[in-house]
């Protein structure tokens, strides 16, 4: 229920503060007498896709921590030896990544991590209980490279431009259908039919779904480069592959749609097309091709 107010709050904040915009910039006014305003929709589309997407990153780390329940481990005053060493393993992470320090949290969990945050040096690196409880230590540094590796090569970043890209056409095109079908199909002169709204929708989920498989494909190509960032930091591809091997024969923590392809594993999807992540057998090998 908490994730699900939260996700509720999220979205409905976005769309005030997109519906406050557009009021302000005349975007929302594309649809003039003369037809379809194209360089106005344009701008509308843009605002819609990339303020959301934006938005969303901006928040990750206030959602992440609340929507898993993660205890940031004060770096000054960790609470036991194994907070000392998760903080001073990043800590040595992320000099060697040319990083600065990320919050690091604990949260209860099956074996997963994650790491968000809109920039750089104002990161957040999480593990979960369950991976802690199931790796050695040589194997939890080297999924800790593997999220540094993300904030490194500003993983986040680049699939929210890359989201905000697609959010864009997405918005865009279905609205052209929308007009061409309400007013070329159904020859509907007054205003905006329902042709026009229905297949906004229509055209917004299937595009929506094309533009989900491009992003995962983004996410799965992150991966193995994350993967061959923990390899560097670790001066060896060996911990990256047996964390892996250890990944392979365990059952993942679920995380949150919006960190999920930031995370160690999961995201399997309903297909092969949809998977944030890549199966852990073409991670190893690709590892051992290096």
């Amino acid at each position: 229920m908490k994730r699900i107010g939260l996700f509720l709050a999220t979205n409905l904040a976005i769309l005030i503060v997109l519906g406050i915009i557009l009021n302000i910039t005349g975007a929302n006014r594309f649809l003039t007498p003369q037809g379809l305003d194209i360089q106005t929709l344009l701008v509308f589309s843009a605002i819609i896709g990339f303020g959301g997407a934006f938005i969303s990153l901006l928040l990750s780390k206030t959602i992440a921590k609340f929507s898993t329940g993660a205890k940031v481990i004060d770096p000054q005053a960790p609470a036991n030896a194994r907070e000392a060493w998760l903080v001073q393993t990043v800590r040595q992470l992320a000099e060697r990544a040319k990083i600065g320090m990320p919050e690091v949290a604990i949260y209860e969990g099956a074996p997963n991590a994650f790491a968000t945050g809109a920039f750089k040096n104002n990161s957040l690196v999480a593990v979960s209980t369950g991976l802690l409880q199931s790796m050695t230590e040589e194997e939890v540094t080297a999924v800790l490279g593997h999220e540094v590796a993300h904030v490194a090569n500003g993983d986040m970043v680049t699939l929210t431009l890359i989201q905000g890209v697609l959010n864009t056409f997405v918005v865009f095109f279905a609205r052209i259908v929308g007009y061409f079908v309400d007013r070329v199909l159904l020859k509907n002169e007054r205003g905006l039919g329902i042709g026009y709204f229905a297949a906004v929708i229509v055209s917004e989920i299937v595009f929506g779904v094309l533009a989900s498989i491009i992003v995962a494909w983004f996410s799965r190509q992150r991966e193995f480069r994350a993967d061959e960032g923990a390899a560097r930091l670790m001066q060896s591809r060996e911990p990256m592959i047996k964390a892996l091997a250890r990944l392979g024969g365990l059952t993942p923590g679920e995380l949150p749609r919006s960190f999920e392809a930031s995370g160690i594993s999961g995201g399997g999807g309903v297909a092969a097309l949809f998977a944030t992540h890549p199966p852990i057998e073409q991670r190893i090998a690709a590892l051992k091709s290096l």
